[in-house]
C-alpha cells in the first residue's frame, strides 16, 4: 500500500483559504458565492442597482407579491437583507395579494413617466405562485399593454408547483404570460436565475415589455456556488438591420391609446423581443450533432438538466453525443420561440425530440414554425411516432423515461451501440421494478402540538363544514365531517349556489386570517349580501403559519376583524379563546 508523503509543517502555508462568509451571497465585491436559488433572486436586485450606477443611471428597485410554495420564503430572505436592500435604493413591500401587488409593480414604470420621478426608472419585481398568476391576469394584461419605462423594466416571477405538493393544483403557469404576450425566461439553476434575472430586465426595458421568469422548486430551492460578478452578463442592443424602432418608441406613455397599445404589443413588442433574445444569443446549442447530426434535442429549464441526466445515464458525454449525431439545443426562452433559429438547428435532422414538462409550448412552436417547409423533420414529444403517449402532460418528468427514449431513438436512427444498448435494457429493468416497489410508509401531515385549530375545526355531530386554504386544508383528511374547499378567497360563496337547491340549511366555513386578509373578506360580505345561513370560523393566530409564519400585512387584529364584520352587516359574532379576559369589552 502506497504511503502518504509526510505532512509540512507548512502546511497552512502552503494552501490558501478563501475567507468565506454568510454575508457573501449580498456582498457584490464578492465573485464566487454560495447561495440558493431564492438567495439568488434577492442579490439579483442588488447587481441590477450596481450595473446602473456603472452605466450612470441613478436608478432605484421595487419588490412585492404575494408569498406561496415554491417561492413561499422569498418575502422572508427579502426582510432578512434590507440592510442590503436600502443601502441600494430597493424597497421591498410585501402584498396584501398578487394582483395589488402587480398593480403596484405597474406603478413604478409610471414613476417618472410624468416627470416627477426621483429616479432615472424603478426596476420591478412581481412575485407569487400558480394561483397568484391565475388571479392577477387581468393586472399582467393591462401592464404589459402600457408597458415599461426605458430604464426600469418588470420581471413577474411565477412560482410553479408542477407536481402540487404544497398546492391545491398542479400548475403551469407559462400560458398565461403566452396570453398576454409576456416574453418567457426558463432557467435551470441559481446561476442561471442571476443570469436571465439581468437579462429578462433589459429586455423588458429594450421592448417595453414585461418579463417573465419560471421560478420551479427544482431551480429556487436549489443550491449551489454561482459566479456573482456584477459585469458577468454582457448586455447586446440589437442593431437596425435587426429591428427598426418606431418612431417614439415602445415604452410606456402617459394617456395611452388602447388600440395604439394593442398595434404596438403585436406589431413591434414581440419582434423588439426576439430580437433582442438572438443579438444576446439566449439560446445555445450545446452539442452540434457532428458531421452528420441525425437527432435533434429541443428542452429548457429544468428539462435541460433531465436530458443530461437522461446522458449520463446512457453513457454519453458531449464528445459521444456528437459521435452519436446527437444535436442538443437548450432554450433560454420558450416564449417566444425564433423561428430562424430553430430553422438552423433542424437542418438535416431526421428527428426531433421535443423535451419539456407539463402541456406542449416549445412543442406546438416547432410543429407550426416547421409546418410546410422542405426536408421537414419528424417532431415527436408528448406523443411519439405513431401518435401514442411518450412523454406525460401531468406530474414531472423522469430522466430515466428521458433516457430511454433517446436511447431508443439512437439505436433506431444511428445504428447499434453496445453501451446505449445496454444501458437502455437496464434503465427499462429499473423502471418494472419501481412499478412493482410497494410504498413501505406514508405519513399524511397533521396539526402542529399546541395548535388551537386542531379544536377549532371540530364542527357538531350532523354539521358539516368547508375546508379553505392554509394548514386547517388538513382537516379534509380527517373525521370532521368537513368536505370541499375553494380557490383562495372564495371560501363560502360556493355555499352562495348550492344553498337554494340543498336540503341542508347551514354549513360552517374555516377561513384562515391569512386568507381573509389576501381575498376572504369579499367572501363574506357576499354571503351576507346573498342572505345565506351560514358560520365562518376565521382561525386567528397572527401569522401566515403554512408559508413561516410570517406577520399579516397590515398588522391585522381579532378586534379589526370583529369590527370589520360587524360593519359588513354580520348578524352574530363570537370570539372563542382560552383567554376571553385578554378580549374582554
Amino acid at each position: 500500500m502506497a504511503k502518504l508523503p509526510p505532512a509540512s509543517a507548512d502546511l497552512a502555508n502552503d494552501i490558501r483559504f478563501d475567507d468565506v462568509s454568510l454575508d457573501d451571497k449580498y456582498d457584490l465585491t464578492k465573485e464566487r458565492i454560495f447561495l440558493t436559488g431564492v438567495q439568488a433572486l434577492v442579490r439579483l436586485t442588488l447587481m441590477q442597482k450596481e450595473r446602473d450606477r456603472r452605466a450612470g443611471l441613478n436608478t432605484a428597485g421595487f419588490v412585492s407579491g404575494y408569498r406561496g410554495s415554491p417561492l413561499g420564503g422569498l418575502d422572508q430572505a427579502f426582510f432578512k437583507a434590507q440592510r442590503n436592500l436600502l443601502a441600494s435604493d430597493v424597497v421591498f413591500t410585501p402584498g396584501l395579494n398578487e394582483d395589488l401587488a402587480a398593480t403596484a409593480v405597474w406603478g413604478t414604470q409610471q414613476a417618472e413617466m410624468r416627470g416627477e420621478g426621483k429616479f432615472d426608472g424603478v426596476f420591478g419585481v412581481w412575485y407569487g405562485k400558480g394561483p397568484g398568476v391565475d388571479r392577477s391576469g387581468d393586472v399582467f394584461r393591462h401592464a404589459n399593454l402600457a408597458g415599461t419605462s426605458p430604464h426600469g423594466g418588470v420581471l413577474a416571477l411565477m412560482g410553479d408547483d408542477h407536481t402540487a405538493e404544497s398546492s391545491t393544483v398542479a400548475h403551469q403557469s407559462e400560458f398565461h404570460f403566452v396570453d398576454v404576450m409576456m416574453p418567457i425566461l426558463n432557467p435551470a439553476g441559481a446561476q442561471e436565475i442571476l443570469d436571465y434575472g439581468l437579462y429578462g430586465w433589459a429586455m423588458s426595458r429594450y421592448a417595453g415589455v414585461w418579463t417573465a421568469l419560471k421560478c420551479m422548486k427544482d431551480t429556487v430551492e436549489s443550491t449551489g456556488v454561482v459566479d456573482g460578478s456584477v459585469d458577468r452578463v454582457k448586455i447586446i442592443l440589437p442593431g437596425d438591420d435587426d429591428f427598426q424602432m418606431p418612431s417614439g418608441g415602445i415604452s410606456i406613455r402617459p394617456n395611452d391609446d388602447r388600440h395604439e397599445q394593442e398595434m404596438r404589443l403585436h406589431v413591434y413588442k414581440r419582434a423588439a423581443a426576439l430580437a433582442f433574445i438572438k443579438a444576446n444569443k439566449l439560446n445555445r446549442i450545446i452539442t452540434s450533432g457532428g458531421r452528420q447530426p441525425k437527432i435533434g434535442i429541443i428542452t429548457t429549464g429544468k428539462s435541460y438538466l433531465d436530458v443530461r441526466q437522461a446522458f449520463d445515464e446512457l453513457g454519453i458525454d458531449e464528445v459521444k453525443a456528437n459521435d452519436l449525431g446527437l444535436r442538443l439545443f437548450k432554450i433560454a426562452c420558450p416564449w417566444p420561440l425564433d423561428p430562424a433559429e430553430l430553422r438552423s438547428f433542424v437542418a438535416g435532422l431526421d428527428l426531433v425530440i421535443v423535451v419539456e414538462e407539463k402541456r406542449s409550448l416549445l412543442e406546438v412552436q416547432v410543429r407550426e414554425e416547421l409546418y410546410g417547409h422542405s426536408h421537414q423533420p419528424i417532431v415527436i414529444g408528448k406523443k411519439d411516432e405513431t401518435g401514442d403517449w411518450l412523454f406525460p402532460v401531468h406530474g414531472a418528468l423522469d430522466p430515466n423515461d428521458v433516457a430511454i427514449c433517446i436511447g431508443e431513438r439512437v439505436l433506431k436512427h444511428v445504428g447499434h451501440h453496445d453501451q446505449v444498448a445496454a444501458n437502455v435494457a437496464r434503465l427499462k429493468g429499473a423502471q418494472e421494478v419501481l412499478k412493482t416497489t410497494p410504498v413501505i410508509a406514508t405519513r399524511i401531515p397533521y396539526f402542529c402540538s399546541g395548535c388551537p385549530h386542531n379544536t377549532s375545526t371540530v364542527v357538531p355531530q350532523g354539521m358539516r363544514a368547508y375546508a379553505g386554504i392554509g394548514c386547517h386544508y388538513m382537516a379534509l383528511w380527517m373525521d370532521r365531517n368537513t368536505e370541499g374547499f375553494t380557490q383562495m378567497g372564495g371560501e363560502g360563496a360556493n355555499w352562495v349556489g348550492e344553498a337554494p337547491f340543498s336540503k341542508r340549511g347551514h354549513v360552517f366555513q374555516n377561513i384562515g386570517d391569512g386568507t381573509y386578509n389576501h381575498s376572504g373578506s369579499l367572501a363574506v360580505r357576499f354571503a351576507v349580501a346573498s342572505k345565506v345561513n351560514i358560520t365562518y370560523k376565521i382561525l386567528f393566530n397572527d401569522a401566515v403559519a403554512m408559508t413561516g409564519g410570517q406577520r399579516h400585512e397590515g398588522g391585522l387584529t381579532m378586534p379589526a376583524i370583529a369590527a370589520q364584520m360587524r360593519a359588513e352587516g354580520v348578524e352574530r359574532i363570537a370570539v372563542v379563546t382560552d383567554e376571553p379576559t385578554k378580549y374582554a369589552g
